[in-house]
């Protein structure tokens, strides 16, 4: 009911993603090719990954090593937000864009210091499994699985946007038909493999999008006068330039009056708006975000065991490092060459600024197969963990426990279908900015998850009534934030004191502070046999032996004699 209410609500604002054809559209045989090609690889990949156990289709077989799930951790993580939202909000607002990129990477500190190994220690397929389990509650359990619906149903619709933008740059489609085209060749494979066919796509993916990605900031510093060696290291001087003016000459070459003011002050402390308030609630929430996201956090149940999960963590963390080192290139890159743009452009700059170069079509080619991957593989692991949370923990384990393996796979790959359909039908009018979609995600994940799992690892008091109610508040006070957003109320806005992007620097805390002061209160009502239950979990998260029971003195065995 209140993501309907979200949806009905942003109806008026359906249309918002009009800025995503102001760049050249139009069919492009060289780049069409490349990417007919990676999505045939991707397919084909699929087929071969076919999986017919429940574990296969969920956790793929718990078999990936820390390379392999480091680099899906990474392709799973860099989404059309991050591979195109970022540099789209460096471009638009400057220096108040890095709040993204530190909030995005600090959270996988959070994830390795705090739930990585424990997580993989407890096992299992999901992360409402995880709950439900820890506080012994199907309530629990459900929210849980609902919340993790939400987060995959609000994050996919920006990267289906992303990946509208991308179709509709090579193949000339209009939007709509883009976002059914991607959604067919998601559903192709994942329909099939599940996350083993996932985790393997993921792999390959990260070498098409890092690649696709970086290759082409050689050729653009170096038409925008640098030496062409180590972009990141180089762009300075070009950010420089355009503090004065300096812009490409077919922008014109030099920025005068108004327009010079406009371009200097966007890569200014709180230039573009914003305040520290603002900066640090925006980097707060994306670091929960990130550390309660489920799709996330269900990587660390495919590996072999706890500390192939710690390193994966390490190994995806530098693998996305190299992504976000670059993306600041791309937003000077994109001022350069199209100093005006503002936001009619920002979600497809890292397009529009190569294009605006003069960039072969092989290069452009490149460039836009690794946003279809990085959005596509996103896309995948979020399908697969809304459609574990109800074919797992509704289905499977509280209204049809003893259902067989492939009715569960049956009832998953029908879930996989509904949630993508539903994901198509918001995405064909998105509400804000790709960035700004996904952080509403994270917000999310921040003040609902992230607070239920770090008590449920590190606090023993924090029982089933604290949980629910830090979920429920946290749940509602996002989803009244996102709302407000939709509907433009001040409190709820960019610059107001809640806003939807940024809601955890208060929310998340009191999500905290709830359940602990709830879990005490209510203390004594949790059964002997609930809290036995709860207690054998937290020592298998910690990996502490669970003591033997002493003998019931009434219920004497005499020894069997021995001969």
């Amino acid at each position: 009911m209140p993501l309907g209410l979200f949806l009905f609500t942003a109806a008026p604002l359906w249309g918002a993603g009009e800025e995503i054809f102001q760049i050249e559209r139009g069919f492009k045989l060289v780049p069409a090719l490349i990417m007919a090609a990676t999505l045939c690889v991707y397919i084909g990949v699929g087929f071969l990954s076919k999986v017919s156990t429940t574990s296969g289709y969920w956790v793929a077989g718990q078999g990936i090593g820390k390379y392999g799930n480091g680099a899906a951790i990474a392709s799973d993580w860099m989404s059309a937000a991050s591979f195109m939202g970022v540099a789209g909000l460096l471009y638009l607002k400057g220096w108040f864009g890095l709040g993204y990129i530190i909030g995005w990477t600090g959270g996988y500190v959070l994830l390795l210091v705090l739930l990585a190994a424990q997580i993989r220690r407890f096992g299992k397929y999901t992360i409402p499994e995880f709950l439900g389990d820890r506080y012994d509650c199907h309530s629990v359990r459900l929210i849980a699985a609902a919340v993790t619906v939400i987060i995959a149903i609000t994050y996919s619709t920006a990267q289906f946007k992303g990946i509208g933008l991308i179709c509709g740059w090579i193949f000339g489609m209009s939007y709509t038909a883009s976002v059914f085209f991607a959604a067919g060749v998601v559903l192709a494979y994942l329909l099939i493999s599940g996350m083993s066919g996932v985790t393997r796509n993921q792999q390959i993916q990260y070498v098409v999008l890092i690649s696709a990605f970086l290759i082409p900031l050689w050729i653009l510093i170096k038409k925008a006068g640098g030496a062409g060696i180590l972009p990141q290291l180089e762009y300075g001087t070009v950010l420089s330039g355009l503090m004065e003016g300096q812009v490409a000459p077919a922008a014109g070459g030099q920025l005068t009056g108004k327009e010079l003011a406009e371009a200097s002050r966007t890569f200014l402390p709180w230039g573009t708006g914003g305040n520290i308030y603002h900066f640090l609630a925006l980097v707060f929430t994306l670091m929960v975000g990130t550390a309660g996201l489920p799709h996330i956090m269900i990587r660390f149940y495919t590996v072999k065991n706890e500390d192939i999960a710690r390193k994966s963590v390490l190994w995806g963390l530098f693998f996305i490092g190299l992504l976000y080192w670059s993306s600041p290139v791309y937003a000077v890159m994109g001022k350069f060459w199209n100093p005006l743009g503002g936001q009619a452009v920002a979600d497809v700059i890292i397009l529009s600024a190569p294009e605006r170069a003069g960039q072969g079509p092989a290069f452009l080619g490149y460039l836009a197969s690794g946003a279809l991957a990085a959005g596509i593989s996103t896309v995948a692991g979020l399908l697969v963990a809304g459609a574990s949370a109800v074919a797992h923990d509704w289905y499977a384990t509280i209204f049809r426990p003893e259902s067989t393996d492939r009715q569960q796979l049956f009832v998953g790959r029908v879930i996989t279908a509904v949630l993508c359909a539903i994901v198509v039908l918001t995405a064909l009018n998105p509400p804000a900015l790709i960035a700004q979609i996904v952080a509403m995600a994270f917000a999310i994940a921040g003040n609902t998850i992230f607070p239920a799992c770090v008590l449920a690892v590190w606090y023993s008091r924090s029982n089933k009534y604290g949980a629910l109610a830090g979920m429920i508040f946290g749940l509602a006070m996002t989803l009244i934030a996102m709302v407000g957003w939709v509907m433009r109320v001040p409190l709820f806005s960019a610059d107001g004191l809640l806003p939807a992007t940024s809601s955890a620097l208060i929310v998340c805390p009191l999500a905290f502070l709830i359940n602990i002061v709830v879990s005490n209160i209510t203390y004594e009502r949790i059964s002997d046999e609930s809290a036995q239950r709860s207690d054998r979990v937290l020592r298998k998260l910690h990996n502490v032996p669970i003591p033997v029971a002493a003998p019931d003195p009434d219920e004497y065995t005499p020894p069997r004699r021995t001969h």
